[in-house]
């Protein structure tokens, strides 16, 4: 197999669709406009590219990503990395354009790739700096110094400054990640089941509360909900449900809000329990949506093939 680093050929790029990647600098663009990708994803993107069309085993990534052998999950970190330039181009394994998994094989590149050589990329670059910028056209995606004429999307909003990106968690084994997150699961039915389980005592529980029959009608509906709820993100981890993480991102707000509510339930407990443990158990539990968030980008619910 050949070695990208120590490959003796000029640096190489790629197009394919709306993307470029380009070797040298390490950079993955769509329509000039930078994507996030971290090293060892965009080295697997590499070579895929090399050879489009072609299998590419999960042996051969493997020994390039870590030619010691010391990475003790290759096959989960293998999925890993496919799974982010998935993300990165938009592609899904379901339906792919881009990358398709051969079945316990490996990986193949389907699209049409063309690739760049560098008296090219000069030529081009060399045609735009000739021409007057009173009429410089439309720049075609290679061309990524006018990359500051294309508007960014914000980058200051709460949610991005507060919220961990996929870049910002450590790697973990993927039988961690996955018992933890099912736990999770399992941790909210039996909240939810236990307390529809002792109504009559929440009642008695509530009585001295104003406004009392309205909290505990709250706490039925939402446990009734959040059952079949739970069940079906337990399900789909447990069965490695094709797009399972944008399916939970997309309803992890939804989720945010009512663990949060149910984030009180230790004080559900206060006839068996004192009021400091109780409040010791909820300020933990407010961080649980949190967490399986971040379990869910660490590879939660994503097969091991």
């Amino acid at each position: 197999m050949t070695d990208i680093r120590a490959n003796p050929e000029p640096p190489r790029r790629y197009r394919f669709g709306a993307f470029e990647a380009d070797a040298e600098t390490g950079e993955l663009r769509r329509a000039g406009v930078r994507i996030k990708l971290n090293a060892q994803p965009f080295q697997v993107l590499l070579m895929l590219l090399a050879r489009p069309g072609q299998l590419l085993t999960r042996e051969e990534i493997s020994r390039e990503l870590w030619p010691d052998g010391t990475f003790v999950d290759s096959e989960h970190g293998v999925n890993s990395a496919v799974n982010r330039i998935r993300e990165a181009l938009g592609d899904s394994a379901g339906s792919p354009r881009f990358i398709e998994t051969m079945a316990r094989r490996g990986y193949r590149f389907v699209a049409p790739v063309a690739r760049i050589s560098p008296e090219l990329v000069s030529a081009e670059q060399i045609s735009i700096d000739e021409k007057p910028s009173a009429a410089e056209p439309e720049p075609p995606p290679s061309q990524p110094r006018l990359e500051a004429a294309i508007p960014r999307a914000p980058e200051t909003k709460l949610s991005s400054r507060i919220l961990a990106s996929p870049q910002d968690l450590p790697k973990a084994s993927y039988r961690v990640v996955q018992t933890l997150f099912i736990l999770f699961q399992l941790m909210y039915l039996a909240f939810y089941v236990g307390a529809l389980a002792n109504l009559a005592e929440i009642e008695d529980l509530f009585s001295p509360l104003p406004h009392a029959s309205l909290a505990l009608t709250i706490l039925t509906v939402t446990a009734a909900i959040m059952i079949p709820v739970r069940a079906f993100v337990l399900c789909a981890v447990l069965f490695h449900a094709p797009g399972v993480r944008k399916k939970f991102l997309t309803i992890w707000p939804f989720l945010l809000s009512l663990d949060v509510l149910w984030s009180l339930s230790p004080f559900l407990l206060l006839h068996h329990i004192n009021f400091g443990l109780a409040l010791s158990c909820t300020t933990l539990l407010v961080y649980s949506p949190f967490a399986q968030r971040s379990l869910i980008l660490m590879g939660a619910g994503e097969s091991g093939k």
